[in-house]
């Protein structure tokens, strides 16, 4: 007899179904076998699936899949799972293990209904990323604006200031080169002043060639930007991603800190529940 696995379809940041960032979460995955679990990713083909256990350290223990591997954290998986697993447990906070260790999310309703929600991230570390110049190539971009300097929040992106929103937009990368520069880190490029930025994330070696939305990636936007003065420690901004492939999504970060000592990295969004399915196997 076949074995029923049931999952649950998020857009996330976005509060538009169809936009965003998509993710599957196997809401109950203790009957799934641990070999099943990355092809099960596979066939999905997002971004990101997630399969959701119990836990004794949180409300719920969550694992984190691209097509081709396991994360220990990641940005849009959180959210959206704190937005599926939140409304039927009507907490104000949701607590998640994940590999980096517990995440709390914070969510906010009209009614019953949750229509945002913040997370408070791991802090990142960070160091200068040794190929800057040929990431640089690989993007087909001459410069950038702040050094590029690679984070890691339980996840690893390389960080990319350009000019302008319009050359974020005309970035044609090398995806061949980029994944041979920069392995398993995505590159996130983004530009922009003020509380408002642009950004676009490539990860090809992780079979993603662009990513709608990436919430890991937004807090340390907000640290980059604050330790190298284009914005104050606190400030929240607001970053577009998404826009080029179809999939607008919004998403807010902010750090709090002083010099290059962070005190803490809250990102939020909104995410939308668009479909239900089963496999049987």
């Amino acid at each position: 007899m076949p074995t029923t696995f049931r999952y649950v379809v998020a857009d996330v940041f976005t509060d538009t179904a169809l936009t965003g960032n998509q993710l599957a979460v196997f809401t109950d995955a203790r009957d799934i076998p641990e070999e099943m679990l990355q092809p099960l990713a596979k066939e999905m083909n997002l971004s990101e699936t997630v399969y959701v256990y119990p836990s004794e350290a949180a409300d719920a223990k969550i694992r984190i899949f691209t097509p081709g591997t396991e994360l220990q954290f990641a940005g849009h998986p959180t959210l959206g799972s704190a937005f599926i697993l939140g409304g039927p447990m009507q907490l104000e906070e949701i607590r998640l293990e994940t590999g980096k260790g517990i995440v709390p999310v914070r969510l906010e309703r009209e009614g019953a209904r949750i229509v945002f929600g913040r997370m408070t991230q791991p802090i990142p570390v960070w160091e200068p990323f040794a190929r800057a110049d040929e990431m640089l190539a690989a993007l087909g971009v001459e410069r950038a604006e702040l050094p590029v300097t690679q984070y890691d929040n339980g996840i690893q992106h390389v960080y990319i200031v350009l000019e302008s929103e319009e050359a974020v937009a005309a970035l044609r990368p090398d995806s061949g080169a980029l994944a041979a520069i920069a392995g398993y880190a995505g590159s996130v490029c983004f530009a922009g002043s003020g509380l408002h930025w642009k950004a676009r994330m490539f990860a090809p070696a992780d079979g993603i060639m662009e990513d709608p939305a990436t919430g890991s990636a937004a807090g340390p936007i907000a640290v980059h930007l604050a330790r190298h003065g284009r914005i104050a420690w606190g400030d929240e901004i607001e970053i577009t991603q998404g826009v080029e492939i179809k999939r607008t999504s919004k998403l807010c970060a902010r750090a709090d800190g002083e010099g290059d000592t962070v005190e803490r990295v809250e990102v939020g969004g909104s995410a939308v529940i668009v479909a239900r399915g089963e496999f049987r196997l």
